[in-house]
């Protein structure tokens, strides 16, 4: 696994989401499955319950596919990316309105982002010799 970006980032994010997903429990109680308020995590990351199954289910395909193989990972990393890309741009606007129903906060979004830009950049720049060999 270590041969490979693409594996050693989906394992990790893997289990840095899974963890940020179970440990969002811990500040959500009383908070509705879809509020567009709720607790913070380490204080500065404002998550419902929605937004943590979010994190295990991003978090569960990330270790899945970081334990298969390169493709499969250079695949999940780029999907995620994309898809943290977009949420990052939506959630922008998505602030203190009655469509948060992540429980998105700037201090997300700025995560969002920043999980997005490593995720694109390792799963569309490394491993470029498998890709050239299965081509």
């Amino acid at each position: 696994m270590t041969k490979s970006p693409n594996r050693l980032l989906a394992t990790v994010f893997g289990v840095v989401y899974l963890l940020v997903g179970l440990l969002g429990f811990t500040v959500t109680g009383g908070v509705s499955f879809f509020d567009t308020s709720g607790g913070l995590l380490l204080g500065l990351f404002e998550v419902n319950v929605f937004h943590n199954v979010a994190h295990l289910l991003i978090g569960a395909a990330l270790l899945i596919a970081g334990v298969s193989n390169v493709a499969a990972a250079r695949g999940v990393n780029i999907a995620v990316g994309a898809a943290y890309l977009l949420l990052g741009i939506v959630g922008l606007f998505l602030i203190g309105t009655s469509a948060n129903i992540l429980a998105i906060n700037a201090a997300d979004n700025v995560l969002h982002f920043a999980s997005a830009a490593v995720l694109l950049a390792v799963g569309l720049g490394a491993d470029k010799k498998v890709r050239a060999a299965r081509a």
